[in-house]
Parts: structure tokens; sequence; C-alpha cells
């Protein structure tokens, strides 16, 4: 088994996940996000040949690091088709899930994706690239009401609405085809010594607005405690809040609204029971060697 890519992406919290899913040798696993392998890598040399791993990754830039093994699966898919692709491979349980949300940092470092404000790209920032929604369409095509539903959903932008009609207001004169040109067109909204927060932020919504992400995560989420086995575990990183608070919900309450139900007894009806009531986070001395790691949450929850 070869890496074809050490540079791809660096796996946030590595052994917190190992741990986190408690693999056993013979189980049957999967990673939700497989990119460069790193996660993947590792659960596959816990396992025996008897083991199985998973892996699904809808971006096809993923499975040129892949390796070849009679007990490894690659699944060329988005997650939220979780079950019917096990169902597929004739799997209905597994022990442990894992999911790392977020873009990778190829997908970041890649200039024709154009996730980054660091350069001036295409605006794409589709994580599937076969896709027909991208964020030039978005910042084109969509209503202006849209728009500002979208930064404030997905990025709590200030001044929504200015933003909106500024972009509405460039892009009349001649469609924004780069990510530089949507900078330029908001640019005056940036607030001074904060602008890379602001532009990231802004990236931020457009890109989730691409991938449907949230309804997606929202999607798999439910599926999660249809294919695990009794104490088969759970474990997700998330990299902001809207994210963390989905995964929150279900796991703690068993609703993503964050709705609870109770039983005759009072006790709340759940599939999930948390490994840790609070999320846990990078050490300072992994935020340093990979600065992505800041902002990640991890939860862990096994099957009741």
């Amino acid at each position: 088994m070869t890496q074809n890519n050490a540079a791809y992406h660096i796996p946030v919290m590595l052994n917190e996940c190992l741990e986190g899913l408690d693999i056993h040798p013979d189980g049957t696993y999967v990673d939700l996000t497989f990119g460069g392998g790193g996660h993947s890598r590792e659960i596959f040399k816990l396992l025996s040949p008897k083991g199985r791993l998973i892996s699904f990754d809808q971006d096809l830039d993923a499975k040129n690091n892949t390796w070849e093994a009679p007990n490894f699966y690659f699944v060329d898919s988005n997650f939220a088709f979780l079950k019917n692709q096990l169902r597929l491979l004739g799997i209905k349980q597994v022990d442990g899930i894992l999911a790392d949300l977020g873009v990778s940092s190829h997908q970041f470092d890649e200039g024709s994706r154009g996730f980054s404000i660091r350069s001036n790209d295409v605006l794409d920032m589709r994580m599937n690239q076969r896709a027909l929604i991208d964020a030039k369409k978005v910042v084109n095509d969509y209503e202006i009401d849209d728009l500002i539903s979208i930064f404030n959903k997905y990025a709590d932008l200030p001044r929504a609405h200015k933003i909106a009609q500024e972009i509405v207001q460039a892009r009349s004169n001649s469609p924004l085809e780069t990510t530089g040109d949507l900078m330029e067109a908001v640019k005056r909204f940036a607030p001074k010594f904060k602008e890379n927060k602001f532009y990231a932020q802004l990236f931020q919504a457009i890109r989730i607005e691409v991938n449907n992400e949230m309804g997606t995560l929202e999607d798999m989420l439910k599926q999660t405690a249809e294919v695990l086995s009794p104490e088969g575990r759970l474990v997700v990183m998330s990299y902001h809040s809207m994210e963390d608070r989905l995964v929150k919900n279900y796991m703690k309450r068993g609703h993503l609204d964050g709705t609870i139900e109770k039983d005759f007894y009072g006790n709340v009806l759940k599939p999930l029971a948390e490994i840790n009531r609070h999320p846990i986070t990078a050490s300072e001395e992994e935020i340093e060697r990979n600065p992505r790691a800041r902002s990640a949450k991890l939860r862990i929850a096994k099957k009741i």
C-alpha cells in the first residue's frame, strides 16, 4: 500500500479519530471523506484480512490516492448515499463511521478549483466536479434575495443585503468569472485588517451552497444509526458552527433540529449515546503543525 500524494491532505486529530472508532481488527469501517487517504490508510493498517474498509469521496481527484486490496473498497459517491452504496456492496451494518467534514487541503491548494482566497482562479468551488451548479452560477445567476439568504445563513455576514446588491450591480456590467472578480466587487465591505476573514466567510457561504453541504450532512447523519451495528461508533469532525450544531443535536438529542422525544419514564429517545459530552479539539502542537486543525471539533457517539 503506497501513498500517492503525501501533501494532498494532512489528517486532523488522527489518533483521536482512531481511538474514537475503537477499531476491532475483524470489523467493517467506513471513511466518508477519503480525500488524501490519511485517515483511511491508518484505519486499514489496524484491520486484519477479515476486516473491511469502505471509503467514500465524490471528488474524482481523491481516487488517485487509493490502493488495491481485497478488503478495501473505494466508493465514488457523495456520502448522502451512504446506505444505498453499502447495500450495493452487500453490507447492511458497519462497526464504525468516520466523517472529516469540510474542504481538503488539496482542494484549497489546487488553483483550478476556486476554493481559495489566495489566488485569482475560476469561480468553481465544486467538490464534485461533475455537479451542474458551481460558484460562477451562484454569483452570476442567483436572485438577490437568494444571495442575501446564503450570506446570512451560511456565514452570518454583516450587511449581507448590501453585499448582495453590490454583486448584482457588478455582474450587470460583466459576469464575475474569477475569485478575484468577486473579491474586487465587494472589497469595500472588507473590514480593515480583517480582509482575509471577510473573504473566507464569503467564500464559505458560496461553497456551502454550491455543494449543498448542510443538506448532505443532514441526509448522512440520519442514515448512520440505520447502518451502525449495536455499539458501533460514529466519529465526526466539523469545522464551522453550523456543522457542529447538527452533529451535536443528532448525537445528544436524536433530532437534527435539537428537539427531544422522551418515553413514558422520561428517558430521551435517541439512537446514539455520546462518548464525549464536549467536543475534542486539537492540541496546540498539532495546530502549530497544521493550522487547519484550529477550527476542528471532534464528536464521538455509539449506537445504543
